[in-house]
């Protein structure tokens, strides 16, 4: 993995590397998400209906992306969350694919695909925003305890 000198407005090393090397770190499906803003079949990612207390990470570079305590269940078929884990760990970037506006939501270490941001939907949370992720685009690390 090749980082680069740090983003300049977030402080944050940036992860650089070659199509040929993403394809080979990264499984097919993986791949498409990450890095060709694929989106996974609703209701199929291993993350949709998940308890678990933990970090979710960005799969492609391991950036701490999002909390449990940030996660809820909007029945829209991807993991949902509120906000991220911190301000400047996600990047949004307008979306004018498929006919409609909407806001893409990027790992801003790697500049992975990660799913899109929803705001004023009506969700019960303390941001009226919803984060619709895909679960390929994660890795969720558990508390110890």
């Amino acid at each position: 993995m090749t980082s680069s000198p740090q983003h300049e407005q977030t402080g944050r090393h940036k992860v650089q590397r070659s199509e040929a090397e993403w394809k080979q770190s990264l499984s097919r499906e993986e791949y498409a998400v990450l890095r060709k803003a694929g989106t996974e079949r609703p209701f199929t990612g291993e993350y949709v209906d998940t308890k678990t207390v933990g970090v979710y990470h960005c799969r492609a570079c391991g950036a701490e992306l999002f909390r449990s305590e940030q996660k809820f269940d909007s029945h829209c078929g991807w993991p949902s969350f509120f906000a991220p884990l911190a301000g400047d760990s996600v990047t949004y970037i307008e979306d004018k694919s498929f006919g409609s506006v909407r806001t893409e939501v990027r790992c801003t270490t790697c500049d992975s695909h990660l799913g899109h941001v929803f705001e004023g939907e009506g969700y019960p949370t303390p941001t009226d925003q919803r984060y619709c992720i895909n679960s390929v685009s994660l890795t969720l690390e558990p508390d110890a305890g």
